[in-house]
């Protein structure tokens, strides 16, 4: 299967390296190259690619606010890309919707794997350095209780608290005493019925809904607290 790509960048010789980084891969096409947010958008919508890189900064239409349109408005993943490392502009991607954060030095090898992981319904960014976004830039601020939690069971409102906190899969299993089979279940089905693309969304959604507390421990006992992969398996 073919991995359908758009590349955004304002600066052209970037996006040209990085389309043509991408386009001699046998299982890669780049099917459209745009030079602002809002042609990004547009090539979305005529392609219909599986994954849109998009640079952060661009005229006409940012990047962030490309990829809010594009989540909304498609099945295409986002990967967003920036010379800045920042917590804020990685928060503002995750929250529009995106699913990995690179910078513009990447490794070609890295940019090829982060196309191909996101591709498979994965994510660029392991739900515990989510999570340490989330506290704070949501710290202090209001809650919202959101309708869609209701409609939660019991053991899949307690998957959501422990993906928030970080657990990988097999953590959760382990903390829940259930086959690791089961956990991908219930995290299909929080996914599902919230209306959430991976479990970096479900880790935002989990703040912003007032499920989980900024500064709340780590489950498990500090399980899941520490250093986390780059690439996270939903």
């Amino acid at each position: 299967m073919t991995i359908r790509v758009v590349v955004a960048d304002d600066q052209e010789l970037v996006r040209s390296g990085f389309a043509l980084i991408l386009d001699v891969q046998e299982d890669i096409e780049v099917v459209a190259e745009a030079g602002d947010g809002a042609s990004a958008v547009d090539a979305v919508r005529r392609h219909s690619p599986d994954v849109a890189l998009l640079d952060i900064r661009m005229p006409v239409m940012d990047g962030i606010e490309a990829c809010r349109a594009i989540s909304a408005g498609s099945a295409c993943r986002t990967v967003m890309l920036t010379t800045f490392d920042t917590d804020e502009y990685v928060y503002e991607a995750l929250h529009a919707g995106a699913s990995g954060f690179l910078l513009k030095d990447v490794r070609r090898d890295d940019l090829v794997h982060a196309v191909r992981v996101v591709a498979a319904g994965e994510a660029l960014l392991a739900p515990s350095v989510a999570r340490r976004l989330v506290e704070q830039y949501t710290a202090g601020g209001p809650r919202r209780r959101d309708p869609r939690l209701e409609a939660l069971t019991a053991r899949e409102r307690e998957t959501l608290l422990l993906l928030a906190r970080g657990l990988s899969n097999a953590e959760i299993a382990a903390e829940l005493v259930v086959s690791d089979h089961t956990v991908k279940t219930h995290v299909g089905n929080v996914l599902a019925k919230l209306g959430l693309r991976d479990r970096i969304q479900a880790v935002i959604c989990a703040y912003e809904t007032g499920l989980v507390t900024a500064g709340a421990p780590p489950a498990g006992g500090g399980r899941g607290a520490g250093a986390s992969p780059v690439w996270a398996r939903n």
